[in-house]
């Protein structure tokens, strides 16, 4: 892994707050925008909620249910997670803000998993990555053999965590009221 790879996985977090008070900070939004910000993040929150009943992170090379269609079903989630908000702040300056961190990070961070994945599962990834594309899902999911457990499980999705992904679109949306309403005064 590259030094400026290894930097921008170890750092996506911690800088994300910084960048979450500029987007707060430039945010301009309205009844209207946040209403369609929450139903397109809700895909997102779904999206995620449902790639992570299937994923056993460092068990098996997971590629049943959304991941047949997309190897990377989590960020897809994500990317509609970060649109969702951007819609919702109804500014440009916090859409860029939003959607150029996605576009940095998560593209650094999917081909750091991808070559993780490859070392750890060789030709069984190899033939996984020829069938289903990076990010942007396939219209019908491939027919793989193996890749585990074929159907949703809710003790995988709480054992992954992933209703931290809910708790913070939440809270995002519960401020971005508040900045609406503290805007109305």
């Amino acid at each position: 892994m590259s030094a400026a790879s290894s930097f921008f996985v170890r750092w996506r977090v911690r800088l994300s707050y910084p960048l979450a008070v500029a987007v707060l900070w430039f945010a301009r939004p309205n009844p209207h925008s946040i209403l369609i910000g929450v139903v397109v993040g809700l895909v997102g929150l779904w999206l995620r909620a449902y790639a992570a009943g299937f994923l056993h992170k460092h068990e098996i090379l997971t590629i049943t249910g959304p991941y047949a269609r997309t190897r990377n079903p989590l960020y897809l989630g994500s990317a509609i997670l970060a649109l969702g908000a951007a819609v919702a702040t109804r500014s440009w300056a916090s859409a860029t803000i939003l959607c150029s961190y996605f576009v940095l990070f998560y593209s650094i961070v999917m081909r750091r998993e991808e070559n993780e994945l490859q070392s750890r599962y060789g030709a069984i990834f190899d033939e996984y990555a020829r069938a289903v594309p990076l990010f942007l899902p396939r219209v019908t999911a491939a027919k793989l053999s193996g890749g585990g457990k074929a159907a949703f499980s809710f003790e995988q999705y709480k054992k992954n965590r992933e209703y931290q992904a809910a708790i913070g679109f939440l809270s995002l949306i519960g401020l971005l009221l508040l900045i609406w309403r503290w805007r109305l005064h």
